[in-house]
């Protein structure tokens, strides 16, 4: 029964996670519920173990469809596994509990800077390019890579609203360029948690694999219905985030 309850949430999380980020709000939640007396560290590494898949698969298949400038992304992706890296080392050194208040704020003004200009990330229009988009592609995914080894949540929607309001880029070809640097992330902190041994392989291929279902759905949609649905999509996630992370900040 708990691998069922599980998988269901890796098969949502997949779909989220797609789409526009922010899986982890998913399917984290409902590893530490399903297991309540599990290391927490142990927990996170499983979650790594299964939507590092789901990132993945949904990067490969947004890169068929969604011209990406590689030249660009790739040097980004290897940034942000290093940041992936830092980030989880500096954890183990300083502890985040500061996050915790000030992310729901971040978060908010994010939403509402979106919601205000209801023109962002409707068209592609990148703002810079050759060494200069390299150079603020590679900043962002090391800073959120350190971000995402260090803390976590909201990784993935950070990446594409970051990509749209610095880069220009509209949201689909965000959360093309998102997949392929939290995949990178997920691949330095899977490593770390690896190496420690806390991951439960036992259930992390069925969690992949549901995962996998999930975002083959998401990445079907998203690429459907294009750069508005996408929009909607992380206006509703980056919402959840922000009551999920107000209420553990401030009423837990």
């Amino acid at each position: 029964m708990e691998l069922l309850l599980v998988s269901l949430a890796s098969v949502l999380a997949g779909f989220i996670d797609a789409v526009v980020g922010g899986g982890g709000l998913i399917l984290v939640p409902a590893l530490f519920a399903v297991f309540p007396g599990v290391h927490p560290a142990t927990l996170f590494g499983t979650n790594k173990s299964a939507s590092i898949w789901g990132t993945g698969i949904a990067a490969v298949q947004y890169s068929r469809r969604v011209q990406a400038d590689v030249h660009s992304l790739l040097p980004a992706a290897g940034a942000g596994f290093c940041g992936g890296f830092a980030g989880a080392w500096a954890v183990t050194v300083v502890p985040p509990d500061f996050l915790r208040k000030l992310l729901p704020l971040i978060l908010l003004g994010v939403l509402l800077y979106t919601l205000v200009r209801k023109d962002l990330g409707r068209e592609h229009l990148p703002r810079l390019t050759g060494r200069a988009q390299t150079l603020a592609a590679c900043a962002i995914g090391l800073a959120l890579g350190f971000y995402d080894g260090f803390f976590g949540p909201g990784t993935g929607s950070f990446f594409v609203f970051l990509f749209v309001r610095v880069l220009g880029y509209d949201f689909l070809n965000a959360s093309a360029a998102a997949k392929l640097l939290n995949t990178a992330t997920n691949l330095a902190a899977l490593i770390l948690f690896a190496l420690k041994g806390h991951v439960w392989w036992n259930y992390a291929l069925a969690l992949a694999a549901a995962n996998i279902i999930g975002s083959l759905l998401g990445t079907h949609l998203a690429l459907k219905h294009g750069a508005s649905f996408v929009r909607i999509m992380f206006i509703l996630v980056v919402s959840a985030l922000i009551l999920k992370t107000g209420y553990d900040a401030f009423l837990r």
